[in-house]
């Protein structure tokens, strides 16, 4: 019996040493307790010792995702949204959040309350459209920062707070878009009527220069027939000068390539001018 009594010794060793032994890896926190009292915290990963009626709880060291149910909020400008917002976090002190919280669950609980507590202590200072538009991102900023706030007595830390979807209530879904609807048919109106309306006046602009380049076409035309007219009864004018019957041949000849080209036929006396230099002219 004696000779089993070392290899009991060392059973006994090894099962407290296996009892006693336990590894954290790179994802994890843990504490020691003894009999529910915290006896040390660890935020390195390595193999760890501890005493057989020790107990050790562990903790994620990730960053962890909390999506908060979507909650109905009233904004500046008295318009009801519903906005489903998530929140990243990380335990930040295990012993803190051991001691307030206790666990994952139980913390996502009071962190999404509190979220939804200061979104809509938010979003009731701001109007709709700023909140869905380009006013979000420092809107979120605040929310976070106030979060960040409340929650560390929990040894959370906040890496960020989100709003995953925002948008208006069902039952006033459809009037505002039928509003939209309503408004962009009118400001579609607007426009056909302008552009008609400068359509018009284009067309009236080029009636109008039209009509100015046609006169002064015609009075160019005129001008040019005026000076051509005038040119020529000068040279009518110094050719009857220079030799007034050379001026009535040539004139007589005009007269009779107009009249004699007709076909008509024509009765005239011998002693008409018109015939005058078709005589044998004198000696």
């Amino acid at each position: 019996m004696k000779r089993f009594i070392p290899w009991l010794v060392l059973l006994a060793v090894l099962i407290g040493a296996s009892s006693s032994a336990f590894v954290i890896d790179e994802r994890e926190l843990a504490i020691v307790t003894q009999f529910g009292q915290h006896k040390r915290s660890i935020n390195s990963p390595g193999l760890y010792f501890k005493l057989p009626w020790q107990d050790v709880t562990r903790m994620e060291s990730r960053v962890l995702s909390s999506d908060s149910p979507a909650g109905r909020m009233l904004t500046k400008d008295k318009k009801y949204l519903v906005a489903d917002p998530v929140t990243r976090w990380q335990i930040d002190d295990p012993l803190i959040f051991f001691k307030t919280v206790g666990n994952e669950n139980q913390a996502r609980q009071r962190i999404d309350d509190i979220v939804l507590s200061e979104l809509r202590r938010e979003l009731a200072t701001e109007n709709f459209g700023d909140i869905i538009g380009n006013e979000r991102e420092p809107l979120m900023q605040k929310v976070g920062d106030a979060v960040r706030t409340r929650v560390k007595e929990f040894g959370v830390d906040i890496v960020d707070v989100r709003i995953k979807r925002a948008d208006l209530p069902p039952e006033v879904q459809k009037s505002v878009f039928e509003r939209m609807k309503a408004e962009r048919e009118r400001v579609a109106k607007r426009y056909r009527s302008e552009g008609s309306e400068e359509a018009q006046k284009i067309r009236a602009d080029t009636d109008k220069e039209k009509r100015i380049l046609l006169a002064k076409a015609y009075e160019t035309e005129q001008k040019l027939k005026g000076e051509g007219d005038a040119e020529s009864a000068k040279i009518y004018a110094e050719a009857f000068n220079r030799d007034p019957e050379f001026y009535a041949f040539m004139r007589s000849l005009q007269a009779y390539e107009r009249t004699l080209s007709k076909k008509d036929t024509l009765v005239l006396s011998t002693k008409s001018d018109l015939f005058r230099y078709l005589k044998a002219p004198k000696k």
